[in-house]
């Protein structure tokens, strides 16, 4: 099994070659199709579209949202084609990766001119190893 950043990297540098080559603003499931394609051909289990049922109030939702690409059954992709990612974007992952209990998920946007500025890590339950008094921008509670 791959460490999480041999796998976050290979994605990356996968995205990366793939925005190049193809440019911006083709849709978001070009972009899914030859991503999940290259990613595959490294060797990694992917699953696109998968359906994530929900519950709520003791109710079950099959099929409440789709991930876009799940790779080796613990990295979220949700890929974008717009000109800026915005908070409701990273919202979005965010929530998907608690409602799965998945710890790491990717957000990447091809719709920008360069990639690096639509890419975005975001991890689930972050815990700082930080006493209190250490961290910024916290509140104090």
């Amino acid at each position: 099994m791959k460490d999480s950043e041999q796998v976050t990297g290979d994605v990356l540098d996968t995205a990366l070659r793939l925005h190049r080559e193809l440019g911006p603003g083709l849709l978001e499931s070009v972009y899914e199709t030859v991503l999940a394609g290259k990613l595959a051909a490294l060797g990694y289990k992917i699953e696109r579209q998968r359906p994530v049922d929900i519950i709520f109030e003791d109710m079950r939702f099959e099929s409440a949202f789709r991930i876009d690409l799940l790779v080796d059954d613990w990295l979220i992709l949700e890929i974008k084609s717009v000109d800026a990612l915005n908070a409701a974007h990273h919202k979005q992952l965010q929530t998907y990766l608690r409602l799965t209990k998945q710890p790491v998920g990717l957000l990447i946007n091809f719709g920008g001119a360069k990639l690096m500025d639509g890419f975005k890590r975001v991890v689930n339950d972050y815990k700082p190893s930080a006493s209190p008094r250490l961290r910024v921008n916290q509140k104090e509670g």
